[in-house]
């Protein structure tokens, strides 16, 4: 799992995060949701080494990686993907996906790229270059190459973003794919009931803080909370 205990957190000399307690479990999706400027990125940014950690501890998978840099939190299989720059623009799909698996054999390679495209269909995008493709077919990319170096926790940074609705509800099939495959998946959209319908565990972040968690249902049912911080009505 994912682990973070008193973290406070932010950029520079700027403080986003406040003592905050956060618990992402393994084969479930834990939704991080809240107003704009929240700290909802931040979070995520912490806990993949970007942002800066005033005080606080953050563990991935048991381990403590709080002083570790960004590097070595993915080699324990920590994937941060974040909503754009999240992948090579000059290469082709499979030049990605092969950049991410690196230190593999040409036959462990192939192994590995099937067993990747049954889950995120790329197949027919193989030869084309990123920079051909929309911002959804490139979330799908990144997707791929997380799933090439072999992560185990998956932490997604507004993945629908300025995409079209049916790229948006593709990449969140995709989350819960993953999470039916038992892996960690962590969270965080402004879209607040879509996240939330998706979602087993969820933490409302308001000015830093947490000021939910718990169940994601329960959340998305919360008309006071719903309607006063995500827009729910």
């Amino acid at each position: 799992m994912i682990r973070v205990e008193n973290l406070n957190a932010g950029y520079g000399k700027l403080q986003v995060l406040f003592g905050v307690d956060f618990v992402a479990e393994q084969g479930k999706i834990t939704a991080v949701v809240g107003p704009n400027g929240s700290g909802k990125s931040t979070l995520l940014k912490a806990i993949a080494g970007i942002a800066r950690i005033f005080s606080g501890r953050v563990y991935v998978g048991g381990v403590d990686v709080t002083e570790k840099p960004p590097h070595e939190r993915a080699r324990l299989g920590l994937a941060y993907l974040q909503q754009v720059k999240n992948v090579f623009y000059n290469l082709t799909v499979e030049e990605n996906l092969r950049m991410a698996a690196y230190n593999l054999d040409e036959e462990e390679y192939r192994k590995r790229l099937e067993e990747v495209l049954e889950v995120v269909p790329l197949k027919q995008y193989l030869k084309r270059r990123t920079s051909e493709l929309s911002g959804g077919w490139r979330q799908m990319v990144a997707v791929g190459m997380s799933l090439m170096r072999k992560a185990k926790f998956f932490m997604f940074d507004e993945p629908t973003a300025q995409l079209s609705p049916k790229f948006a509800s593709d990449i969140l099939a995709i989350v819960r794919r993953l999470r039916d495959m038992g892996y960690t998946v962590v969270l965080a959209e402004q879209n607040a009931k879509k996240a939330l319908e998706i979602s087993d565990t969820a933490y409302l972040l308001v000015s830093g803080r947490v000021s939910y968690e718990g169940s994601a249902q329960a959340l998305l049912e919360n008309r006071e909370l719903g309607r006063l911080y995500l827009g729910l009505i």
